[in-house]
């Protein structure tokens, strides 16, 4: 009779390394597919990668995680994606936690995410900020990013897909 070994259960969160881009993107990209997560150029992982969290099991990267400061007291959580095989055994949640505790240390104050996973979010404490973003003087500070995200939560026509519906 064949033995087979027992399914691994458990993995490790830790910061993201160079090396770890091939299997960050392997991550991110069905959900890129999707229509789920906004799609980055390869460079544009390797040039944030010190924002990145990785989970890993044997080398393995099975979900990742991006903290990215906007301003002096705000962060945005990015690029949160767990490999299919892995969603419902608390990789995302210990994703998030690690971030959460970065945005701290860091002084930051204020966390939000652009997301289709609410529910995901709201079970971690996160609500819904409506009309509620930054004031005036911050928007227009902010206006100056060339981030495409920094674009995208500032809701500038320039991200926006074009699309006709009926």
């Amino acid at each position: 009779m064949a033995r087979y070994a027992e399914p691994v259960t458990s993995f490790t969160v830790r910061r993201a390394r160079t090396a770890d881009v091939p299997g960050i993107i392997a991550v991110v990209d069905p959900y890129v597919g999707q229509r789920i997560l906004l799609g980055k150029e390869r460079v544009e992982f390797y040039e944030a990668i010190s924002e990145f969290r990785v989970a890993e099991v044997d080398g393995a990267i099975i979900g990742c995680g991006a903290l990215h400061v906007m301003w002096e007291d705000l962060g945005e959580i990015r690029t949160l994606a767990v490999h299919d095989d892995w969603r419902g055994r608390g990789v995302g949640h210990e994703l998030l936690e690690a971030l959460v505790e970065d945005a701290v240390a860091l002084g930051l104050s204020r966390l939000f995410c652009l997301t289709f996973e609410s529910a995901f979010f709201s079970a971690h404490g996160f609500h819904d900020m409506g009309d509620e973003t930054v004031d005036p003087v911050v928007y227009a500070e902010l206006l100056r990013s060339h981030d495409e995200g920094v674009a995208e939560f500032l809701d500038l026509a320039r991200v926006k897909q074009n699309t006709l519906g009926n």
